[in-house]
């Protein structure tokens, strides 16, 4: 249950997504800085130690969505899926991203989507992890967005980007008050569809932004989701 929009510049890109988890789930904890392998690397955290989005110096960003229309779920005990961005975390192009992937207990995890944004090579790569197969598709570099939802996928798919699609023709279209407001926005009135969505068993839990600038990369993230926390905090540069 998750909304992740993309907006590239002409040098750079900014990047949003919308965490929704049930409300029973413990709270993420904020964005920090890590090191990896010598490379500084951005993202929020699991308790447990998992993420659902990274980005590191270089500008590679990566975001992962749980896959709920594919019904097909691990018998027994699943590993997490939060520990797949943590795996690719400091890698900086398509290869050796699909490479890490290919080493990971995939059996063993539940249907995801991932999304790797490669700024170097000015390129968008899913993998889509259906517990058959790991299937790769490469997009353009240009507006996107993608949404899922365990209450029903293709309604919230359909509804968010009808919202995103009304957005892109907005006169600020990519700035970062833009992406904001779309990230804090009802569509009329809160619902299990709003791309900040609220249901009585599960709310978007948190915000995390991504700038990527001539003066570096930047994330930014709400503890909370935006309509109830509008100004991001724990701004790492």
């Amino acid at each position: 249950m998750c909304t992740v929009t993309f907006w590239p510049r002409k040098r750079g890109y900014i990047l949003g997504m919308n965490r929704d988890e049930q409300r029973s789930r413990p709270h993420g904890l904020p964005p920090g800085e890590f090191d990896v392998s010598g490379r500084r690397v951005f993202h929020p955290r699991e308790p447990s130690g998992g993420t659902w989005i990274a980005a590191n110096e270089t500008g590679t960003a990566f975001a992962l969505i749980n896959w709920y229309s594919i019904a097909a779920r691990v018998h027994g005990e699943s590993v997490s899926r939060g520990q797949v961005i943590l795996a690719l975390r400091d890698a900086d192009s398509p290869e050796e991203a699909a490479s890490r992937l290919r080493t990971l207990p995939l059996s063993s995890m539940n249907p995801f989507r991932l999304i790797g944004f490669f700024k170097s090579q000015a390129v968008v790569w899913e993998w889509r992890w259906n517990r058959d197969e790991l299937l790769s598709e490469r997009h353009a570099w240009e507006p996107a967005q993608w949404a899922s939802s365990g209450y029903d996928e293709p309604a919230a798919q359909r509804t968010r980007s009808e919202a995103f699609c009304a957005a892109r023709r907005e006169p600020d279209a990519g700035s970062v008050t833009w992406l904001r407001r779309l990230h804090s926005s009802h569509g009329g009135e809160p619902g299990p569809f709003s791309t900040c969505m609220h249901r009585p068993d599960a709310v978007t839990v948190s915000y995390t932004e991504i700038e990527d600038s001539d003066v570096g990369i930047a994330m930014r993230g709400t503890e909370r989701a935006l309509c109830e926390s509008p100004s991001p905090v724990g701004c790492v540069d």
